[in-house]
């Protein structure tokens, strides 16, 4: 008997032990309601299974109705789970030992042995690697900004060298990891007024960039993502999330302002010194590594990850120069980038039978407006309502072009069993 049949006809609480870890695997690896709920359904129906879900960012409900006694006698598996985060190499992973399942490759009861198996504890190397990532990443975004210097490119990765370590360490640690954001945003801001008592900075850039790491831009993303699919009560929960986050990230920062005033330390502008031409492409190569070890993606998909940044931020800049983009309301430059990233990550995915969210999501990285978000609570929580209010609205223009796009490459290459 073929293997695929043998598992169609195995038991049905194996089969249904089987989904459930998958679901929950990618619920854990930080995929969207819309998407996580699709390819559950995809799978199980190829399983013999059919599967009622309902996902949201902090558990699951699965219904597996039987197919011998009828529907009265339904099983339902509730699941409470934390917020994913997104993991690349293991979502891959867990992709892979689907498809062989699927396709007869392994048997269910080997391919959850699979599954539980990717709980494996993180190499030696993993957390300072992850660390040092952080201060990349703040480094590239830093070189990205415009009218930054040196100074502020050095200010920038050692400050986020410094919220990478208060990261790490705030994890399975429930009071500090509650607080982190806002505790970051604090040490970020204190520390960086601190260095441009000495050295001219562009200091809200480099507050900016140290932080950029713990800004919700992705989960903003995610959010009008699923609230677009009709994943109501997911996108507004996830929304909701994400405007904590900045909620947080900003009452830290405005507090630390208060401190610098009542010391009162004087910062220096920059006054006009700027990084070379050619500094820009240097820290998005570093910065495309960095997030790939972020996003940890497996060493087989480092290349790939780093290929995807470059492909959105060189849309970006493509789409700056088609006619009339200056003066288009809409944000052309990240409609334009989230539709080319998405219709080539669809068609990654289609041609390799892996998930195109390895490029899809570094691709729109660069594109997420959670940036935008934090200065707009800023000067709102500066009395600046007018200026908070534009710039709420530049953050809302940049969602809808961003997931515009991503609607409009899903119209032009469709998804791979919708991951």
């Amino acid at each position: 008997m073929p293997a695929s049949l043998s598992d169609t006809l195995a038991p049905a609480l194996a089969r249904i032990d089987f989904m459930v870890e998958l679901a929950r695997r990618l619920h854990i690896y930080g995929t969207s309601s819309q998407r996580l709920e699709g390819a559950v359904t995809q799978v199980g129906r190829k399983l013999g299974l059919d599967v009622e879900i309902w996902s949201n960012p902090t558990g699951m409900i699965l219904s597996f109705p039987d197919g011998e006694r009828g529907t009265p006698h339904t099983i339902t598996r509730v699941i409470r789970l934390e917020p994913g985060e997104t993991n690349l190499g293991r979502l891959a992973a867990a992709d892979a030992i689907a498809e062989d399942v699927v396709a007869g490759k392994r048997d269910i009861a080997s391919g959850l042995a699979a599954m539980r198996a990717l709980d494996r504890p993180p190499r030696a190397y993993a957390k300072p690697l992850a660390i040092f990532s952080f201060g990349l990443a703040s480094a590239s975004v830093t070189g990205l900004l415009p009218n930054t210097g040196w100074a502020d490119l050095a200010t920038a990765a050692v400050l986020g060298v410094l919220i990478g370590w208060l990261t790490i360490f705030s994890e399975g640690r429930p009071s500090w990891s509650d607080a982190h954001e806002a505790l970051a945003a604090f040490v970020a801001t204190l520390l960086a007024s601190a260095v441009a008592t000495v050295l001219p900075l562009t200091l809200q850039s480099v507050i900016i960039a140290s932080l950029i790491v713990l800004m919700p831009g992705m989960t903003l993303t995610t959010a009008v993502s699923e609230l677009a699919s009709r994943q109501l009560t997911s996108g507004t929960t996830r929304f909701a999330g994400a405007l904590t986050t900045l909620l947080k990230l900003t009452f830290g920062a405005v507090a630390a302002s208060q401190v610098v005033w009542l010391l009162g330390w004087k910062p220096l502008a920059n006054a006009g010194s700027t990084l070379p031409d050619w500094m820009p492409w240097l820290t998005l190569l570093a910065g495309s590594f960095a997030f790939a070890v972020l996003f940890k993606a497996s060493r087989r998909d480092t290349l790939l990850v780093m290929a995807s940044v470059w492909l959105g931020f060189l849309a970006t800049r493509f789409a700056a120069t088609l006619p009339g983009a200056a003066d288009n309301a809409l944000p052309t430059g990240v409609f334009f980038a989230a539709t080319v990233v998405t219709a080539v990550a669809n068609g990654y995915g289609r041609w390799s039978n892996r998930p195109g969210a390895l490029v899809r999501m570094p691709g729109i990285i660069l594109l997420v407006p959670g940036s935008l978000g934090f200065r707009s609570f800023n000067f709102v929580l500066e009395r600046d309502v007018m200026l908070g209010l534009d710039t709420a609205i530049a953050v809302i223009s940049a969602l809808i072009a961003l997931v515009a796009g991503i609607l409009v490459g899903n119209l032009l290459v469709s998804p791979r069993r919708n991951l």
